[in-house]
């Protein structure tokens, strides 16, 4: 039997991009053809990119973690307990003894101990999320400890617990097999260059093969403390165009397509193919600059929220990419607040503003990324806001010069999306409703101060609030609340968020795709 699949296996690694019609993918394998040429690092401590995420995901554990069974919560993971003390700031978690490392060695506080000072000390890029907790090389062996089968995590700065277990659930904080990686370790590298070619966690799957922007091939954890997955193996093809995934898809080559086109994805044959839709973490928006003296009355941004044609563009433009959603943290994730009280009405709009004694017409240039669906999306404002008396001019440019742009708070208005770096509602709260210091010179990677808004002082004392509330539920409320302030009144029209369509063979089941790349599980995926 073993000779067999390994012959299977073999035969799909050999088949053609395109052609006739094949036999169907072996059962005990899912194939996915997907573009992963952005891959750069592997690395839990290095890895930034999205497919680099998902593999990360896969592969390794954390202290507490999103899982497949039920994304939206957070769960143990190589912790089976813990307390939290925010007075002391301090969390003690309890190590399970029944989790093993790939390799065989089992999963201990020690291990717990070295992943999460490594990635402080070595200091790549994602090291910037765990250094929230004030953590540096130089006291990060103080401030995360083991004693026995408990690791106790000490934090500074005035952060609810919950907000520091999400920070611990994020990428980064995995957990690597400590004994494999210092044995791999070359110049004091602390095994970074061996783990961008190889992998040493604890996850449902362990890496047999990476060769980049060729292939991924990963196998069961046969030993994996949750059961082990349903699939013997999951093989990712890099296929960059999306035509040739879809000829591969439709033809029996790979059970799953992951960067098929709305188009593409319109004309599929659905008694053979089948496309789920998850909801994803980028919210989009329309910004107006406080610089720009005609956008400044709270009157222009009230109407502004009765000129965008929600329905038109998820049903056209943007089907299948976006959804309406009107508020700054994800759907799908707690604390958000999904309500939508927002449609096009530009009767009322021109109510609003001739109320509050506005004169139109209004010009305004708009500044979009030069690329589908964004320049679709700016001709679709330019003609509803035109019924108001407000005029856009769109300024096309590439992402660079857009983004660029808005950092130095030289634009009118602009149309752009944002993510949270991690999954707490904090990331995107300080993002759309906190601003202490509007000044030129204090320069802040949000939404608030790129477009210059002076957040009014009851906000920024209730983002604050809500960052260091020690109740999970009240503080979930909090964010609810600022959530429905923000969207009532702010230069910042949420209008949308991102959805991703992913095709399969009808006979695939239990495939996950969460709001980032992070929540990508193969563990429930099955074939029948």
């Amino acid at each position: 039997m073993k000779l067999l699949k390994s012959a299977l296996l073999a035969s799909v690694m050999a088949m053609p991009m395109a052609g006739a019609a094949l036999a169907d993918t072996p059962p005990n394998a899912l194939i996915v053809a997907q573009n992963i040429d952005d891959i750069v690092a592997i690395d839990p401590a290095q890895a930034y990119e999205f497919t680099s995420g998902e593999l990360v995901t896969n592969m390794y554990d954390r202290l507490v973690q999103y899982d497949a069974e039920d994304p939206t919560v957070l769960a143990a993971g190589i912790a089976s307990d813990w307390q939290m003390d925010a007075a002391s700031r301090t969390i003690t978690f309890t190590i399970r003894d029944d989790a093993t490392f790939h390799s065989g060695n089992p999963v201990t506080p020690a291990d717990v101990v070295y992943s999460l000072g490594r990635v402080i000390k070595l200091n790549l890029t994602p090291a910037f999320i765990l250094a929230q907790l004030g953590w540096t090389p130089e006291n990060v062996d103080q401030m995360v400890t083991a004693e026995g089968n408990v690791v106790t995590v000490k934090y500074e700065g005035d952060f609810s617990p919950a907000f520091v277990l999400n920070v611990l659930a994020a990428r980064p904080a995995s957990i690597v097999d400590m004994k494999t990686v210092m044995a791999n370790e070359v110049d004091g590298d602390m095994g970074n260059a061996w783990l961008n070619a190889n992998a040493a966690g604890s996850g449902p799957f362990k890496l047999d093969a990476y060769r980049p922007a060729q292939l991924v091939r990963m196998s069961a954890h046969g030993d994996y403390f949750k059961g082990a997955p349903k699939m013997d193996s999951v093989i990712i093809r890099h296929v960059a165009e999306s035509a040739t995934q879809e000829l591969m898809l439709e033809s029996g080559d790979i059970d799953l397509a992951r960067n098929l086109t709305p188009d593409q994805i319109a004309g599929l044959d659905a008694s053979a193919i089948k496309v789920d839709t998850f909801p994803q973490a980028a919210v989009h928006f329309l910004s107006f600059n406080q610089k720009t003296d005609s956008l400044t009355d709270p009157a222009v941004w009230e109407a502004a929220r009765y000129l965008v044609d929600y329905k038109g563009m998820t049903n056209s433009i943007i089907k299948g990419q976006m959804e309406v959603h009107q508020a700054f943290w994800p759907k799908g994730f707690p604390g958000s607040y999904d309500e939508t009280p927002f449609s096009y009405d530009p009767a009322k709009a021109k109510a609003i503003l001739a109320e509050a004694g506005i004169e139109t017409p209004i010009k305004v240039e708009l500044d979009v990324i030069n690329a589908a669906p964004f320049t679709d999306m700016a001709q679709s404002l330019q003609a509803s806001f035109a019924d108001a008396g407000i005029s856009f001019e769109i300024l096309p440019g590439t992402g660079s010069q857009v983004i660029t742009k808005y950092r130095e708070r030289t634009h009118e208005a602009m149309l752009l999306y944002w993510g949270p770096d991690f999954m707490d509602p904090h990331s995107n709260a300080k993002a759309f409703a906190y601003n202490s210091d509007n000044s030129d010179g204090s320069y802040a990677a949000t939404t608030t101060w790129r477009n210059a808004w002076a957040v009014p002082d009851e906000l920024n004392k209730k983002t604050k609030m809500a960052l260091t509330e020690s109740d999970p539920a009240k503080r979930l409320e909090i964010y609810q609340d600022l959530q429905a302030e923000v969207q009532k009144e702010s230069p910042i029209v949420i209008m949308f968020q991102a959805a991703y369509q992913v095709a399969m063979d009808t006979n695939v089941s239990g495939y996950v795709n969460g709001a980032t790349s992070d929540f990508v599980f193969y563990r429930l995926v099955d074939k029948d």
